[in-house]
């Protein structure tokens, strides 16, 4: 596997290529310092992963990524990094792990075994040659665009709906009477049947601009998408939240980056009923995952990813009582007596308002607990 280095510190550079060294498989072809360099040596040499740092002297990790991805569309990327706080956007690249330094040879074997089966995979399917044409957001919205960055045509709303009904059928069959109650329940008779042709005349003609009409099938009144050349966030998050089974050091850093892929609820700006309970799920399972997290920072003493995460599950659900704990918890811990006493009286506030109660014994008692310890 031909690996390319890129960082601006040369003592950086060194010491990757040094843990690297001692993978079976792996041969270094370049340790460069800047965009430039990095750029003309994938034009000249060919890279299979390419380990970055996100912000090299004055040029942009993440800008370098995408350039390098246009130009080798199967080129795996893995950000090597100290700012934990770019993760969210690192994820526009869609890189294939994201390491924060310290690195350690145990990490970085694992990542180099992950690109081995990935490519290994792909020369076993046959489709080595086949670049990942499409990348869908489904996470905080729905957008859809091709390999160059391009966002998709749509002739009509429906057209949309439909690729996205498809998608999350997760490239299993859909049956056409399924699809008609789901998407076309406001038409009756044959008119639905008409107005569901059209949407697949149209969703294959714009999969056609992109040479994607072959992932498209029909069989016996039942209609099939094939996943193989999109990239989905969703599916991608929830594949991701699949190896925390426990947090713990190894993983501590992909978990941090894992939850920031979460940037909102499934396809939440679009009015898909048929997509609610599939909304919920991920909701849920996100909500759950980022708890856990969350108590695991507080157990480290990271208390301002910890507050932050809890911020924004709170903003999610401002009722949620374990959320509220949970920022509550954090600021005490941060000795934010301000932010601790009126977020408190927030919470106490809103329950009264909303559902005619008082935060329940264990919180009450815990917050009392602590007032009683400043006097």
């Amino acid at each position: 596997m031909n690996v390319l280095l890129i960082d601006d510190e040369q003592a950086m550079l060194t010491a990757m290529s040094q843990l690297l060294s001692r993978i079976d498989g792996v041969v270094i072809i370049g340790m460069v310092r800047s965009r430039a360099e990095a750029v003309e040596l994938a034009s000249q040499q060919a890279v299979d992963l390419a380990f970055i740092d996100i912000k090299i002297a004055e040029d942009s990790g993440l800008a370098l990524a995408l350039e390098l991805r246009k130009r080798n569309a199967d080129l795996d990327i893995v950000f090597v990094t100290s700012h934990k706080e770019f993760a969210l956007d690192a994820f526009d690249a869609y890189p294939l792990d994201y390491i924060v330094k310290p690195v350690s040879r145990k990490r970085l074997e694992e990542t180099v075994a992950r690109a081995a089966r990935g490519r290994a995979g792909k020369s076993d399917s046959g489709k080595a040659d086949t670049p990942k044409r499409l990348s869908v957001a489904g996470l905080g919205g729905l957008q859809i665009s091709s390999e160059q960055g391009e966002s998709l045509k749509w002739t009509s709303r429906k057209s949309q709906e439909l690729f996205a009904y498809l998608l999350l059928c997760r490239g299993n069959r859909a049956a056409k009477v399924r699809i008609l109650e789901d998407l076309f329940h406001d038409r009756e008779g044959k008119n639905s049947e008409l107005y569901l042709n059209t949407a697949l005349y149209q969703l294959r003609r714009t999969l056609s601009m992109h040479g994607m009409k072959s992932i498209l099938v029909s069989d016996r009144e039942q209609y099939q998408m094939s996943l193989e050349q999109i990239k989905v966030d969703f599916i991608e998050f929830e594949e991701r939240l699949s190896g925390f089974h426990t947090i713990d050091d190894s993983n501590e850093e992909a978990a941090i980056a894992a939850e920031s892929v979460y940037t909102g609820d499934l396809f939440e700006d679009k009015p898909y009923g048929w997509a609610l309970a599939e909304r919920e799920r991920l909701s849920d399972a996100y909500e759950a995952f980022a708890k856990r997290l969350v108590k695991r920072l507080l157990e480290k003493n990271q208390l301002h990813q910890a507050v932050q995460i809890s911020k924004r599950l709170v903003r999610r659900n401002e009722l949620d009582e374990e959320a509220n704990m949970l920022l509550m918890r954090g600021f005490a811990a941060l000795k934010d007596r301000r932010a601790l006493h009126l977020q408190y009286k927030q919470y106490e506030a809103l329950l009264k308002q909303e559902l005619h109660i008082q935060p329940s014994t264990e919180l009450a008692e815990w917050y009392d607990r602590l007032l009683a310890s400043e006097v």
